[in-house]
């Protein structure tokens, strides 16, 4: 098997300048790449001296072409413990989720973002089962670029989303800390979008996957000549974003002396590119996003205090989806119904077995995690409906213990789908409704009457009717 300190990736590419490319951002992740330029030499490769030490598989599709996903069934056949992802140039998520029936663990849509690439390395060679649900996806659906998107109810998400959407129609910066996967990006694009900005230039960066050194040019740019490489000008970020916004993703990870040339031009509002005689005016809204408190990391010294002054004016704070559990059900539905719109796949209910495991896991990728598990569950699923047996390892981790922490949580006690998806029969659910009614009022029936909104005399009416005991 592979280890941590000879890892080996198999590329199945013909294409040499993409080769090297994707050999460079896996090498940062720790792989060695081995290239293969066929479909055959890259089944020979599995299978030979070094197919035991081969810890991932990445396909591009354009090599087998039409005869894909049947690459990939023949990769897993020969190790099935190893993880296949497909590089594809469609947008079309059709391919994929053939690719996926077929074995394939994710797929990367070309050009292949950074970010994206090692994001799948990542996620691919974790310790969990190379087709484990809970595994993230370095593709996301599309989203809407407004707030009505942000699904929830809980007050403290309620209350940010106010906060934002009051913000967005200022021209300050904005600070939007979350832990990964809650949302914060969308956020981000859905304030830009509503901001008195939204037709002028904007720019987004991420920090995180990019080094320190090339981050500095992209963002204030540089003349020729000013260091060993320039060879051209480069306008950089801010300077194209001027009377519009920039978008910095995951500004925790600034180096300590970007973070302080950064303050300094939005204190100033004068950026100077490396090498340049004189500065040029800018007037620039940032709008950045945090996996961590900054004002931590201003404390141990880790962020400059200036620029967080200076983001922080307006700071939002977006909570962890477990700390809104309650917004699961609405959520799911949402995705799903997102998700059964794509060429490839269809809508699917879900049951209430189903629903009670979402529920009860802890779900420390968020509402990103909770996507890309509902859209494998699709991805796999032949009937009309997600059940508890569609999400084998969270029923494997959660067990017995769901439903009964699922349904302290969301104090329903009211089931309306049955295990295959469908709605119950009407009367079944009212018959709930009213037990549980009952039971909260503990028989006092004038008050259950009142609650329900109908007469004592119909409430007995009914009772006869269902064949409920009002003792219940």
């Amino acid at each position: 098997m592979a280890t941590n300190e000879s890892r080996l990736l198999l590329l199945i590419d013909d294409e040499p300048a993409q080769s090297r490319l994707i050999s460079a951002l896996a090498a940062r992740e720790g792989f060695r790449a081995i290239v293969a330029g066929t479909a055959e030499e890259g089944l020979e490769r599995l299978k030979g001296a070094e197919g035991d030490e081969i810890a991932i598989v990445l396909l591009d599709q354009w090599v087998p072409g039409e005869d894909a996903c049947a690459l990939i069934s023949e990769l897993k056949a020969a190790r099935p413990t190893v993880p296949v992802l497909m590089l594809t140039a469609s947008t079309s998520p059709l391919l994929a989720i053939e690719a996926m029936r077929a074995g394939a663990t994710d797929y990367l849509i070309k050009p292949v973002a950074p970010e994206r690439l090692q994001q799948a390395l990542r996620g691919a060679t974790r310790r969990e089962a190379p087709r484990a649900e809970l595994q993230p996806l370095a593709e996301k659906l599309a989203s809407a670029l407004d707030f009505d998107a942000m699904v929830g109810t809980a007050p403290v998400f309620r209350t940010a989303l106010a906060k934002a959407a009051t913000a967005a129609r200022g021209h300050g910066h904005v600070l939007v800390e979350g832990e990964t996967g809650t949302g914060k990006d969308m956020l981000l694009r859905a304030m830009h979008a509503g901001s008195p900005r939204a037709k002028a230039p904007v720019r987004t960066v991420n920090v995180g996957s990019m080094p320190a050194s090339t981050l500095e040019s992209l963002l204030f740019g540089h003349e020729r000549g000013a260091f060993a490489g320039a060879f051209d000008r480069q306008t950089g970020l801010i300077e194209q974003c001027d009377g519009g916004t920039l978008v910095v993703d995951e500004i925790d990870r600034l180096d300590l002396s970007v973070q302080k040339r950064l303050a300094e031009v939005l204190e100033r509002g004068v950026v100077r590119p490396a090498g340049a005689a004189h500065g040029f005016r800018i007037d620039v809204r940032v709008l950045a996003a945090s996996d961590r408190p900054l004002a931590a990391l201003v404390a141990e010294g880790a962020f400059d205090r200036a620029l967080h002054d200076r983001l922080a004016a307006t700071q939002i704070v977006l909570p962890p989806l477990r700390e809104r559990a309650g917004d699961i059900p609405a959520l799911t539905r949402y995705f799903l119904n997102k998700i059964g719109a794509q060429p490839g796949l269809r809508q699917h209910s879900i049951a209430d077995s189903a629903l009670t495991l979402l529920e009860a896991y802890d779900w420390p990728g968020n509402v990103r995690q909770l996507q890309a598990v509902l859209f494998r569950a699709a991805v796999f699923c032949e009937g009309e409906s997600l059940t508890a047996d569609s999400f084998p390892q969270l029923l494997e981790m959660l067990g017995s213990q769901a439903n009964r922490e699922a349904k302290h949580q969301r104090g329903l006690g009211v089931m309306l789908y049955t295990d295959d998806g469908n709605l119950r029969a009407l009367e079944d659910i009212e018959a709930d409704i009213i037990r549980l009614a009952i039971g909260h009022y503990r028989g006092r029936m004038t008050e259950v009457a009142r609650r329900l909104g109908i007469g004592r005399s119909t409430l007995y009416r009914k009772l006869g009717e269902l064949g409920i005991d009002s003792a219940a």
